[in-house]
């Protein structure tokens, strides 16, 4: 079986934040990820990981002003600045915490905007950021969304991230490659992991419809499962889904 960390943003809500560190350790989670840290001091959440033996697999830069509906600013050519201070507040958080990986997230594409201009901004950003975390021993994620749950989002496919991380040409630079999204998006997800793996940073899990638990849909979980490990898959696959019901009680997928 693959190694499973657990998304806190969305999993143990019935916790606070910073308490869901000791709920996913208690039930058998060795990693967990979350999309952003930044509203939580270093300190604190550095004791929650050694406290309960927990590896910090990845978060997010920082996205724009989410409450507002931004999510990421990387396209945005107006909005370079805040984008390179973004990365420096992620290093500072990624080497407290020991995070290896560090996720971008695209953005909305503005109301006619240039895509060929949101790109090379994109790209820009991206190469400036792989840079920057390269010194730092850090990985950086690229992540395709799908259109239903984020309409304008400006990477919606695999192969169209993967045309713009080779564009970028830093070596650090993977793909984050989340089943749910591209079920929605193209499916062959078997065949995709399989030709991609070199490529492929990491990889999260959630079922469609209604991006619940694994088993509470129409993907055959027990197939990939077993096809990433067939296919030499060693990362991590995180469970970033919205729990049908209680967290724990939906937790069975584990140890199918």
């Amino acid at each position: 079986m693959p190694r499973f960390c657990a998304n806190l943003s969305l999993m143990f809500t019935e916790y606070p934040f910073v308490e869901r560190y000791r709920a996913a350790a208690r039930v058998g989670f060795d990693g967990v990820e979350c999309h952003f840290p930044y509203s939580v001091p270093t300190a604190e959440l550095a004791a929650e990981l050694r406290t309960h033996h927990l590896e910090q697999v990845l978060f997010n830069l920082p996205p724009g002003d989410w409450a507002a509906g931004e999510r990421g600013i990387a396209c945005l050519p107006d909005r370079i600045d805040e984008f390179e201070a973004g990365v420096a507040q992620a290093i500072d958080y990624a080497r407290e915490l020991g995070c290896r990986r560090i996720n971008c997230l695209a953005g909305i594409a503005p109301a006619d905007a240039d895509r060929t201009e949101l790109l090379s901004v994109m790209a820009r950003n991206l190469r400036f950021a792989a840079r920057a975390l390269a010194g730092a021993g850090i990985e950086l994620m690229v992540e395709p969304i799908n259109t239903r749950d984020m309409p304008g989002f400006l990477l919606n496919r695999s192969a169209e991230t993967l045309a713009l991380i080779e564009r970028v040409g830093e070596p650090n630079v993977k793909l984050q490659y989340d089943v749910y999204h591209m079920q929605i998006m193209e499916g062959d997800i078997a065949r995709t992991l399989e030709r991609e793996l070199a490529r492929i940073g990491h990889v999260q899990i959630a079922d469609n419809p209604g991006r619940h638990e694994p088993g509470t849909g129409e993907i055959n979980y027990p197939f990939l499962f077993g096809w990433l490990d067939r296919i030499g898959y060693t990362g991590w696959v995180s469970a970033e889904y919205i729990p049908a019901g209680d967290t724990v009680e939906g937790l069975g997928w584990m140890s199918r």
